[in-house]
């Protein structure tokens, strides 16, 4: 059992819960509700070390109903990165209603790991998630998952890649109920990207090569200038996902590269953040995650 409004301390989120103390000013950024462990790792050195769910809530949040959630994850090339990337999207959902997290997961710069790791704690997340779901007050039947870059691998590696696990021993279902993906990586094959650091695993790693049937419905965003992922690998995956029977909406932006859907708050910047946020919302409304119109707009004018 644990208290879904404690925010968990450590030396690694002080930052964090002082941001959260600093809330009411309008020149910091989103900042959780609530910061909370889901998995404990061993380090290197023999130590162990903590990684957390960063929980933003909606209005009039209780800890005893079935709220829809959210649950996404960072990008950086399975090497760095931070929660605080969707942070503005976990503040958006959660003034829509629904519980938004930005999960921490392992790195090659944080923790010295393969990108199959990632994987793994993107599995042990959403797992967790969904065996806490009576403490945290959410629906375990509306879970979804989202991420960009190689945080997009990391949620359509957990719906996709079913002989990827950590462990023999798999508790609960991980697959989640809806994908809302921010250019992904998708194929891991030898012509797909970060083939170099996979190469041992790929076939179990890529999602592009473990299409399966109860795969969620998926939404995805690419930029026709990105030159990470090209504009074919998600067209492929489409034609993939409709031969399983399994909806796929593609939204493609013309001449944008990679991360072009991340946040800005630069007024002279096409705010890709809004237009890419307004389809999800859409998106999700569809799937019976969210109510009423998208509000994004007003959000962001705030």
């Amino acid at each position: 059992m644990f208290s879904p409004r404690r925010v968990v301390l450590s030396a690694t989120i002080v930052l964090s819960v002082a941001t959260c103390i600093a809330r009411a000013d309008d020149n910091i950024k989103p900042a959780p509700d609530a910061i909370i462990a889901y998995k404990t790792v061993e380090q290197a050195d023999g130590s162990s070390d903590e990684l957390d769910l960063n929980v933003f809530h909606p209005p009039g949040y209780q800890a005893t109903g079935k709220i829809p959630c959210i649950v996404f994850f960072f990008g950086g090339g399975w090497n760095g990165g931070t929660p605080s990337q969707f942070y503005p999207h976990c503040e958006y959902l959660a003034s829509r209603g629904m519980v938004a997290i930005s999960a921490e997961y392992r790195t090659k710069k944080s923790h010295n790991v393969t990108p199959k790791t990632c994987v793994f704690d993107g599995k042990s997340a959403i797992r967790w998630v969904r065996e806490n779901a009576a403490d945290l007050g959410i629906d375990p039947d509306r879970v979804a998952v989202g991420g960009g870059s190689a945080g997009g691998h990391v949620a359509a590696a957990v719906a996709a890649c079913q002989k990827l696990e950590e462990s023999d021993k798999v508790a609960s279902n991980c697959v989640p109920n809806a994908l809302v993906l921010f250019n992904p990586v998708y194929d891991n094959g030898p012509d797909g990207y970060g083939h170099d650091r996979v190469k041992d695993y790929w076939q179990i790693f890529s999602p592009a090569h473990n299409l399966h049937e109860k795969m969620p419905p998926t939404i995805a965003f690419f930029g026709t200038k990105d030159k990470l992922i090209p504009v074919a690998t998600t067209e492929n995956f489409q034609r993939e996902m409709e031969k399983v029977g399994v909806r796929y909406e593609n939204h493609l932006y013309e001449g944008q590269g990679h991360g072009f859907f991340n946040f800005t708050a630069k007024k002279s910047d096409t705010n890709y953040f809004v237009e890419t946020v307004r389809e999800s919302d859409i998106f999700l409304k569809s799937l019976g995650f969210l109510k009423g119109e998208p509000t994004i707009e007003k959000f962001v004018k705030r």
